[in-house]
């Protein structure tokens, strides 16, 4: 029972509250979707595709498939996606490419690798506020990969599926309104409940019978309503009319 009772004043404290809460929220919501609408730059993202053998031969013979092969590849992939980052690739990138203004360790924050689905085929993505830009950069990248691997590993067979389009005029990827306005939604609610109850908690003032009984465990003897001013006015004028036509008096003011 007692839990069910807290449960209810919980409630209670929340629907007191509920107009910060809604004005809270609203407006964290709204400036939120405000800020990365009209404020943040819009970010374009470039990605190549790159496929690496570790020799040049048919794996194709007589209708059988080199299995062995093929997963031994797949395994290098994760090594391959490690290398690409390192300043073996990015610093040859930033050597032969210096119109793009990156250094190596800036090179490797920009560039995101993956694996296609446990496949031979990496992917390589960049993102940045310029389209052009971006696929100038993951393009140099790809260059320098094929290039290189090779040097690193006995890797004969290394090609590049397909390069970013510098003139494409794609979509921006981010930033994602919808998904920022959402994550400031729920935050400001966490936030918005959060305050409400920190609210409550710092109020330590007795308000009705039942604070009384709580706090103190004293019953209540007598409560003194609140009276507006006007009323307790016009009482008074009452009072006096019906005094004065008691007593057959006219200038005598009683009960003042």
């Amino acid at each position: 029972m007692s839990e069910e009772l807290d449960l209810r004043e919980y409630f209670l404290i929340v629907r007191k509250r509920m107009a910060l809460i809604v004005i809270f929220v609203l407006v964290c919501t709204v400036a939120a979707g405000v800020y990365t609408k009209l404020f943040k730059d819009p970010i374009y993202e470039a990605s190549t595709k790159i496929v690496v053998n570790q020799n040049s031969q048919q794996q194709l013979s007589l209708g059988q498939l080199d299995l062995n092969q093929i997963n031994s590849n797949i395994k290098m992939i994760d090594t391959y996606k490690e290398v690409i980052k390192t300043p073996a690739i990015l610093g040859k990138v930033a050597e032969q490419y210096p119109q793009l203004g990156l250094s190596a360790k800036e090179l490797a924050e920009k560039i995101q690798v993956s694996s296609v689905n446990d496949t031979q085929v990496m992917t390589l993505a960049v993102q940045d506020v310029s389209y052009k830009q971006a696929a100038e950069i993951v393009n140099a990248i790809s260059i320098v990969f094929q290039k290189e691997i090779p040097n690193i590993f006995n890797i004969e067979n290394v090609s590049i599926l397909n390069e970013a389009v510098v003139d494409d005029q794609p979509a921006p990827v981010g930033p994602n309104v919808v998904l920022n306005v959402i994550i400031s939604f729920v935050v400001s609610l966490m936030v918005a409940v959060g305050l409400a109850f920190l609210l409550e908690y710092m109020d330590d003032t007795i308000k009705t019978e039942a604070d009384v009984l709580r706090y103190l465990g004293q019953p209540t003897l007598a409560m003194v309503a609140r009276v507006d001013a006007n009323e307790f006015t016009g009482t008074n004028s009452g009072r006096r009319a019906d005094r004065q036509q008691a007593g057959g008096f006219e200038n005598v003011t009683i009960g003042e």
